[in-house]
């Protein structure tokens, strides 16, 4: 099932066909028509896309909503009608936020107006309050935080929300629906692609490879995954992700360690054979090589 908005202001950070030079401000799509795809995955589940934004996850049933994430700020009333149209009722209970950027908790503020609670790890909150983005509201932040964990008791459900730290971000947390083994990663998995890991949000490489090894360690053959960006995906598609994060940071760090600058790294194009598989229209090669340099600079 699909439904559509079109939207007329902010949106996504790829709706317009370009790159938003901070994945926390969306960029202007006008005229741009956003779809929300809702996939059945059992058990209450519903993974729900729109191709510009972060990937959600929703369960439903007779305890109330809990949804995790939700997307831009002007896509609330897409979302919203996606939700009506499978539980019912479009304000969740509950919305978990997996970290803090505009793509996943742009939503927060159309929600929270209508009365769902908003969940997320205490450094969610502190860098919503401390950023200066027009569309960050008071009603965005999140007024439950928790530090390691946090666990729902819904629809038959144990929901858990577990902090990895200095990943993506330093605030990201995995969503685990343990009964139905369907674990949502939020932004440390973007299933065949490269990754952002935003260094100026407290993320770091070796801390991102460590949230794939955990997401790993935690879901099973059958586990179905939830990526923050790409199709729905399971351990292998995550083990390919970490398998050319770890190849790709050995590479620019070995140059970097034997004196090469930013440039002389750039001219050696260590990662030019995973150019046609992993490069978008955000985080390009280039861009992608530049980020594991600035780490290995950082933390060398």
């Amino acid at each position: 099932m699909s439904f559509r908005l079109a939207i007329t202001s902010a949106a996504a950070f790829l709706a317009a066909g370009g790159v938003a030079a901070n994945i926390t401000e969306p960029a202007s799509a006008q005229g741009n028509e956003i779809a929300a795809t809702a996939t059945d995955m059992g058990d209450g589940i519903h993974m729900i896309s729109t191709g510009v934004a972060g990937n959600l996850a929703l369960l439903t049933g007779d305890d109330g909503v809990v949804m995790i994430d939700d997307q831009l700020p002007n896509t609330g009333s897409v979302i919203e009608g996606a939700v009506v149209e499978i539980a019912g009722e479009g304000a969740p209970r509950f919305i978990v936020n997996t970290h803090w950027h505009g793509d996943h908790t742009g939503g927060n503020a159309h929600f929270a107006d209508q009365g769902t609670t908003i969940a997320a790890h205490h450094n969610i909150r502190s860098r919503l309050e401390a950023a200066d983005n027009d569309w960050i509201q008071p009603s965005t932040l999140p007024i439950l935080t928790f530090g390691q964990d946090l666990t729902f008791h819904m629809n038959g459900q144990t929901v858990e929300a577990v902090h990895v730290p200095a990943a993506h971000t330093d605030g990201d947390a995995f969503v685990y629906f343990r009964e139905a083994d369907i674990l949502h990663m939020g932004d440390t998995f973007f299933s065949g692609l490269f990754p952002f890991i935003d260094l100026n949000s407290g993320g770091t490489v070796d801390g991102y490879i460590a949230a794939m090894e955990r997401g790993l360690e935690l879901a099973s053959d059958q586990t179905r995954i939830i990526p923050g960006h790409g199709p729905l995906s399971g351990k292998t598609e995550l083990q390919a992700a970490l398998d050319m994060l770890r190849e790709a940071s050995f590479r620019v760090r070995t140059l970097v360690e034997g004196g090469a600058d930013l440039e002389a790294v750039r001219a050696a194009e260590p990662l030019a054979d995973f150019d046609a598989d992993w490069s978008w229209r955000f985080i390009t090669t280039e861009r992608m090589v530049e980020t594991l340099y600035n780490d290995a600079v950082s933390t060398g």
